[in-house]
Order: structure tokens, then sequence, then C-alpha cells
């Protein structure tokens, strides 16, 4: 019999449940709304309570204490969903279903499924972006997911304007930060439309993938990584990704020479998963708290 493993991709909007395999194969998931604690615990905890998993790995929103040893270890912190502001969220889970469980954000989450299981396995730096609804980053390096005094929030870093965007950003904390100006709500704010309804206008994704190059260029030059891995909503306007390379070869301007970065189509891709890769990455967390409770 195959070990089961139970994973919770926990978002602002639903959250999404599964069980599924080590290897990563999915055998089932369903989706529910993410109300309240008071609501939303409860039905997570009927679904898997049933299903004999070995542990539960949770990819969730953040900000969240992800550093073991602390005090507030698997607590939703300061978040602007204030239901959820300093829920313990792995204690609630945990209590009701007793089996071990990890936590990480949902970015590092859909980080970790791709070198877990897809197209990047095998790679140790890699850098993950989720650009939809907000913007956030997971970072692996030396194959350990970078975490710190709590976790990465690349989304926030500021970034300078284009020539002729005027727009304020939609950052409530920072105007013009890399969210602020590149999120898909920011899009919506600035164009009148959502993006899936800007396909064809060309002065849209010529602006977003200036932001994201820009991006993606102070990450070059600050970690090093092997590869570039793009996820969320935003991303599935396809044309993005050669606009994003050729911009962070201009932004580059010849001043770093590796393999990598001679070969952009392979530096900067989209996610491999099917956008699976969040909740395949809380499966792997499963496991490695299974082993390491």
């Amino acid at each position: 019999m195959s070990r089961i493993f139970g994973a919770l991709e926990a978002g602002g909007t639903k959250m999404v449940c599964a069980i599924g395999e080590e290897t990563g194969r999915i055998l089932e998931q369903t989706s529910l709304p993410t109300t309240v604690p008071e609501e939303t615990i409860p039905r997570i905890i009927d679904y898997f309570r049933d299903r004999s998993i070995e542990a539960l790995g949770i990819g969730c929103f953040g900000p969240v204490d992800v550093k073991r040893g602390s005090a507030t270890w698997g607590t939703i912190l300061m978040t602007p969903k204030l239901p959820w502001r300093n829920y313990r969220i792995v204690d609630a889970l945990q209590r009701e279903l007793k089996v071990p469980v990890g936590i990480d954000t949902d970015v590092n989450g859909s980080l970790l499924g791709e070198v877990t299981y897809g197209d990047s396995k095998g790679l140790t730096d890699v850098v993950y972006l989720t650009i939809g609804t907000g913007i956030g980053a997971g970072i692996l390096t030396h194959g350990e997911l970078l975490h710190g005094t709590l976790h990465s929030e690349a989304g926030h870093i500021r970034l300078q304007i284009l020539p002729g965007d005027t727009y304020a950003g939609k950052c409530p904390y920072h105007g013009t930060c890399f969210e602020g100006l590149a999120s898909g709500p920011a899009i919506e704010a600035r164009w009148g439309k959502p993006a899936a309804m800007l396909a064809d206008r060309e002065e849209v994704w010529q602006l977003e993938a200036g932001y994201i190059a820009q991006a993606i260029t102070t990450l070059t030059m600050i970690l090093s990584p092997e590869r570039f891995i793009l996820g969320g909503g935003v991303m599935h306007q396809e044309q993005l990704f050669p606009l994003i390379r050729e911009k962070v070869r201009e932004n580059i301007a010849g001043y770093l020479d590796t393999p990598q970065l001679n070969d952009l189509d392979h530096y900067i891709v989209p996610a491999s998963l099917h956008d699976d890769q969040g909740i395949m990455g809380a499966i792997r967390l499963a496991v490695e708290a299974c082993e390491d409770p």
C-alpha cells in the first residue's frame, strides 16, 4: 500500500484540500471557500479526518511564521485578512488530526513542488515568482528554502517607474512596489480591465514585462539563481515570456556572462506542473514533516 499524505493549499479566497502519494501523484482534491476560521477549519478537518493520512503539509498565505522553534511557528501573522490574523493554523489542524504537520508559504510550496516533481528537479538555486492577485517569491538556495527572520517578501521590493507610467500603485503599504505596479489588481486598476481582457493590448504587456524584468534583474544580481520560474494568473499571458527575457537581457547589459544568462529560454520559464505545483509542494511538506516531525 502506498503511503498517503494530506496537502492543503491555504489561499485567501479558497482552500484546496488534497490527498496524494510521496511521488506527488494527486489522488483526489476539493476546494472550499475561505471565510472565517470558525467555518473553514472544521470543514478542512472533516475532509482529512477519515482519509488515513500520515502527515499534512500546508502551503499558506501570509505573512506566516514558518521558523521551527519559534513560539508562534505555524501562525498566520499580520495578514490583511483580519479574521485570520494571529491564527494558529498548525495547532488547530494538528490537534484534531493528530498527525505531523509541515507548513511554509504558499509560494515556497509552489517552488518546492517544481523542484521536487517538475522540470526544475535537481536544481539547487531557484527563484519562483507568483504574479497574480499578489506577488510573492519563493527562494531555494543551496537546496534549502530560504526563510531568514521570516520569509521572502520580494513582491514588495521598490522598482523604478518606467517612462510614461503615471499610475500611483495598488499596494496600500508601498504604492509603487513590485506588487503595487505589476500584480493582477494593479493591471486592472491601471487599464480599467482585468488582465485576461487585455491580451491584444501590446502596451499593457510591454509595461508589465518591464516591471517583471526589473525585479528579475535585481534578484539575479543578489541571488544568482540557476533559474526563475514564473507562475500565477498573470503569467497565463504567455506573450509575456519573450518580452521579459529580452528586457532582462537589456538590463543585464552584458555585465554577467553565465551559461544560464546566455540561454534565457531556459533561465526564465513558466511553471511546469499545470497549476498543481502548490498542492504538490504541500505533499512534499507533508512527507518532510513525517520524516522529521
